[in-house]
């Protein structure tokens, strides 16, 4: 099976968002909280962690998400290699 860049590009993303979200509550923060830290809008972070949500921020974004929450960016960029075996 070939795996095009496009699903790796997206599955990169989806595993962003979910470890975004996981340390979000490990953080026992909101959505609406976490937007105001980072001066984006609650809507902005609700469809970054949502499924079907635009999956695109930038790299002072996720930057700023990582130093709120306070975890690494090598925390929030952390690939599950499971993922890659279902694509």
């Amino acid at each position: 099976m070939v795996i095009t860049m496009n699903e790796v590009e997206e599955n990169i993303y989806e595993q962003v968002t979910r470890n975004i979200k996981k340390y979000r509550k490990k953080a026992n923060m909101t959505q609406a909280e976490l937007a105001e830290a980072i001066g984006v809008s609650h809507e902005f972070i609700r469809r970054i962690e949502s499924k079907k949500g635009k999956k695109s921020f930038s790299f002072q974004t996720l930057w700023n998400i990582s130093k709120v929450l306070h975890v690494s960016l090598d925390q929030l960029v952390e690939v599950d290699t499971d993922e890659f075996k279902n694509i």
